[in-house]
């Protein structure tokens, strides 16, 4: 289904849109959506932009998955044989995730209208390349840094009565099946796209992105790394400054999933806006402390949360 009516939006993610299976230590399994493109595009319309996600899958898998945001999210889905599906276990620099079911590359021509537009791999699959207009190009390039290898010997498990979509291929903690174990390859330059105005990784990818930090330079673009309970850093243009901001004090970290994308949108918002990259990365922090506050998506901050 396709709600963007061909209208000019305030921000654009580009990126799968994911069904994530999340494996409690208690055996129990919950199916929600998930992906950078979803996290980034729900913190951007809380901050009060026009939003519109650019995905991939099965329509009517990801529009049950994102129904209950419908009404602040624009969405346009580009068919797919599959809905890319995630397995995730633990959390933090612990988590490991498994690749289920890809929804492939994004080759279908990418033509938008917006203020910023915010590259969100999660496997791999972001184009390059737009056509329109697009004032302030993000990248979050998690998804180009990973690899997996496909194994058809994978199982079928029931999810909790309270799963959107049923049955899935999982394979079941200990045993020796694969599926598609997702491991940290190096960054291909030939992913990225020739300019873009920032980006933001982890501290746990900047082993592998070497490339992200060589385009920057050439790009003038600006490169948050998150660290967790730890301050981010901002390496400024030039590649020789940076400046650092604490993440606020959370009284108890209940749920990271999805901290680096809320994070990534409100700092991409706040440069766009003329903030500072310390002022922009410390904005970003805030909502990411919102974020990691509460459960799920739902936890996702207004700007009023996030600057009372």
């Amino acid at each position: 289904m396709d709600r963007s009516s061909g209208a000019h939006f305030d921000y654009i993610t580009v990126g799968h849109v994911t069904r994530d299976t999340i494996e409690h230590p208690t055996g129990r399994t919950v199916s929600q959506p998930g992906g950078s493109a979803f996290y980034s595009s729900l913190q951007a319309s809380r901050l009060g932009l026009r939003t519109l996600i650019l995905t991939q899958g099965v329509p009517s898998e990801i529009e049950a998955l994102l129904a209950p945001y419908r009404d602040e999210l624009g969405l346009r889905v580009i068919p797919a044989e599959h809905t890319t599906t995630l397995s995730t276990r633990g959390s933090g620099a612990t988590r490991t995730q498994r690749v289920l079911a890809w929804a492939g590359p994004i080759v279908e021509p990418v033509e938008l209208d917006t203020g910023i537009l915010h590259l969100a791999p999660v496997a791999r699959e972001t184009p390059v390349a737009w056509r329109g207009r697009a004032d302030f190009v993000g990248i979050t390039p998690q998804g180009l840094v990973r690899s997996w290898e496909r194994d058809e010997r994978v199982p079928l498990v029931q999810l909790d009565t309270g799963s959107l979509l049923g049955d899935i291929p999982l394979a079941p903690p200990g045993s020796d099946a694969l599926a598609g174990d997702i491991s940290p390859v190096e960054l291909d330059p030939e992913l990225l796209p020739d300019n873009f105005d920032a980006a933001v990784i982890s501290e746990h990818e900047c082993h592998s992105c070497h490339a992200l930090f060589s385009a920057a330079r050439r790009c003038g673009a600006h490169v948050a790394v998150t660290a967790g309970s730890r301050p981010t850093t901002v390496h400024l243009p030039g590649g020789e400054s940076v400046v650092q901001t604490p993440l606020p004090p959370v009284a108890a970290v209940r749920d990271d999933i999805g901290a680096g994308d809320v994070f990534a949108a409100a700092f991409f918002v706040a440069l766009a806006d003329g903030h500072t990259p310390l002022e922009a990365a410390t904005f970003g922090n805030a909502a990411a402390a919102v974020r990691i506050a509460g459960v799920g998506p739902s936890a996702i901050g207004r700007r009023a949360e996030i600057t009372p």
